[in-house]
């Protein structure tokens, strides 16, 4: 019998650090802004510092909530339920924690119920938890698949995801075109070669052409 070891508990984001204040904020901004060889008092540039704070606070917002939370309400009443339950073409915006440029792409996520499921706008909502944060993708990817394992506890988990980085489009080697595909297999999804493949022909059969 294949045992399989559970996923390691989920290693949320260091809230102890104090945060700066706004003013702080708008600040190293600036500082960012003359560093280019801009002047940050001109016109145009004059209420950045206050947009790039705000905008902030919306692309890194996933630190602010727990992805546990959003599983926590299930329902049961399934009428016996079993099938796999597959959401595929999440939109995926994120950060690189390298270069903090862009990382946009797809998730793709399946699970087999274990007398349970949760409503499908939770399974978004927990990319977005984890996608608004500074990211690395194989790290995202596990992340994923791991709280809804330890969460739901079903029958299986397996989340794919397909991003364009920008850190590798706008910079360095400017490969355009480019898209990376990370994939994480839970339970029945890795024991069960039929399990996985039906999974993987649901989410390439409109398989969406990822935004670069």
């Amino acid at each position: 019998m294949n045992i399989q070891t559970p996923p390691a508990p989920i290693a949320l984001a260091d809230t102890s650090l104090p945060r700066p204040t706004q003013a702080e904020a708008e600040a190293a901004i600036r500082t960012l802004l003359l560093w280019a060889g801009d002047d940050p008092l001109r016109e145009g540039l004059l209420d950045t510092p206050k947009r790039v704070a705000r905008a902030y606070r919306e692309w890194f917002c996933g630190y602010d909530e727990d992805p546990r939370d959003l599983l926590a309400r299930s329902f049961e009443e399934v009428e016996g339920y079993d099938e796999m339950v597959v959401l595929r073409d999440i939109r995926l915006e994120s950060v690189c924690e390298h270069h903090m440029a862009p990382i946009i792409g797809r998730v793709h996520i399946g699970y087999l119920p274990a007398g349970r499921v949760v409503g499908i706008s939770k399974l978004a909502r927990v990319v977005d938890a984890f996608g608004k944060r500074l990211q690395i993708q194989e790290k995202l990817t596990a992340q994923i698949a791991n709280t809804i394992s330890e969460v739901l506890q079903p029958k299986g988990v397996a989340v794919v995801i397909e991003a364009a980085h920008q850190c590798m489009t706008t910079r360095g080697v400017h490969k355009t075109g480019v898209s990376m595909v990370t994939s994480r297999m839970l339970g029945a999804f890795r024991d069960d070669q039929s399990t996985r493949r039906e999974f993987l022909a649901m989410i390439q059969g409109t398989r969406a052409h990822t935004e670069g």
